[in-house]
């Protein structure tokens, strides 16, 4: 007798169906996974041997032989040990096999029978619920699966739990959706002194979701106001806090089936490998510019990190995702973050201050900002310097305008660009290309003139002068503006990457 169980194996945020097949056949004893396992799946033996013991029940004296089809699939992590247990117990008649026909489980096992959490349980609720099926999960997980809507759920805190349920002898009840959860995060911007111009810059990243650089000394505040971003950002819409849960679903840190609607803000430290940044490893996880999908990508002293590790982002940046390609596997993740950097005006941070400087400046600054590659600079909108705060600065009162009043605009500007866009495939300005962006952003007659010639003289990549007009259009967003006009043009050139310091 084959009995058979539905799971799913997962590449990016697609989950494969996957069918776990158990035969017992006469002869000596032993317990044989196959179909491309990896060695966690392998490892499922001793796990699903000791959860079923603890039962009470013994495997029977057969040769047990688990096979995972499609065969040619890799199936990777501990998800599989739910399935591989349940499709045993059907095949020792412990269990009606035909029950779990009507299920897709996932779930990893403990020695004493208990169902542990594993990453990914949305994506295979959301697969389930495609395929008309029920989902068996972690009781621990069953508040994420709910999220999938339709699908019908069975959270076991145990396996003893499942046949019970099965047996008719203990139902077990369906859970609900866990909490979706609200909490803006982030100091307010008025603590930051001073800085008028990057504040700006700030209000208008945020309203269109353009890349932002920040350049100044140590100490002006670049970092403060990243931080304050995830404060003047509108929240999450439904449709994309399940793509954002997904993600984390994926990366096992969605924590308690609760999802967010606040904005992801990442801030990887600059020490960071290139698979920590895009994704990757011997069993492929999203990396940091996945997991800050639709939301902020914060990268702190930007020189510091390696060279390659920085233009590997130059394709995310451009297209949304992110493609990790290995020799068993290709997979895709969506990375639509918002990129906001920090950097020094050269090493010891003091260029310009006769005082502070280093011995090597000016040429020191021109090392250290060499260290950017240009292309990458060219896809980031928004470039500021940050001034030194002075004594006088930081002894003024707080101003008067905060995040709730920069947020009130900036959501402002984003209903603008929800209804503009509602039938595309585009949520705000920084990713309107092509025809589009020249039906929506074209400037009038004088605006065209001064980008004509600020092209020229700036020697504008045709991707800097496509994002010219992005930042254009956001301004005139915020402006109430139907039209870009002459100085909605001349304020986004003012933010156009300078030449480097020679």
């Amino acid at each position: 007798m084959v009995a058979s169980v539905s799971t799913v194996a997962y590449l990016g945020l697609e989950a494969r169906a996957v069918e776990v097949q158990v035969q017992l056949i006469p002869g000596l004893p032993a317990f044989n996974v196959v179909g491309l396992a990896d060695k966690a799946v392998a490892e499922s033996r001793e796990r699903v041997r000791g959860a079923i013991a603890s039962m009470g029940l013994a495997l029977p004296p057969k040769r047990i032989v688990v096979n995972m089809s499609p065969a040619d699939l890799p199936k990777e992590g501990s998800h599989f040990d739910l399935p591989i247990a349940l499709a045993l117990l059907g095949a020792m008649g412990v269990i009606d096999a035909e029950q779990l026909g009507d299920f897709v489980v996932v779930g990893e096992l403990g020695l004493d029978a208990r169902i542990a959490p594993s990453p990914g349980v949305l994506l295979a609720a959301l697969h389930a619920s495609a395929e008309g099926k029920g989902l068996i999960c972690p009781a621990s997980q069953g508040a994420e699966a709910a999220w999938a809507g339709s699908v019908g759920v069975l959270a076991a805190p145990d396996i003893l739990s499942l046949v019970n349920h099965f047996k008719g002898h203990g139902l077990i009840g369906a859970p609900e959706p866990g909490e979706a959860i609200d909490v803006a995060h982030g100091p307010d911007l008025k603590q930051v002194k001073g800085q008028e111009t990057a504040k700006r810059a700030l209000e208008i990243a945020a309203a269109g979701g353009h890349n932002l650089l920040m350049v100044g000394p140590p100490g002006a505040g670049k970092s403060l106001m990243a931080s304050c971003l995830p404060g003047i950002l509108p929240p999450l819409d439904a449709a994309e806090a399940l793509e954002v849960s997904m993600v984390a679903s994926v990366a096992g840190t969605l924590a308690g089936g609760r999802l967010t609607r606040t904005r992801p803000f990442r801030n990887p430290h600059h020490s960071a490998s290139m698979a920590a940044l895009t994704g990757g490893g011997l069993k492929v996880k999203p990396g940091e510019v996945s997991l800050a999908h639709l939301g902020v990508l914060f990268l702190d002293e930007l020189p510091e990190f390696q060279r390659a590790v920085l233009d590997s982002l130059r394709q995310p940046l451009e297209t949304g995702t992110v493609s990790v390609a290995r020799a068993n596997a290709h997979v895709t993740f969506p990375a639509r973050v918002q990129l906001i950097a920090a950097m020094n005006p050269c090493r010891c941070g003091h260029l310009g201050d006769a005082a502070l400087a280093c011995s090597r400046a000016p040429k020191c600054a021109a090392d250290y900002q060499a260290k950017v590659s240009g292309p990458l600079l060219d896809r980031i909108d928004l470039h500021v310097e940050v001034q030194a705060l002075s004594a006088a600065d930081l002894v003024l009162p707080p101003p008067a305008e905060g995040s709730a009043e920069v947020r009130a605009r900036v959501a402002a500007a984003r209903v603008v660009q929800t209804a503009r866009y509602a039938d595309h495939p585009i949520r705000t300005n920084a990713e309107v290309d092509g025809v589009l962006l020249d039906a929506v952003a074209t400037p009038d007659e004088a605006g065209r003139a001064l980008l004509a010639q600020a092209s020229e003289a700036m020697r504008l990549s045709a991707r800097g002068y496509t994002r010219i007009l992005r930042v254009a259009r956001t301004i005139a967003d915020l402006a109430g503006s139907e039209g870009v006009g002459r100085l909605h043009i001349a304020e986004a050139l003012s933010y156009r990457r300078r030449a480097p310091v020679s």
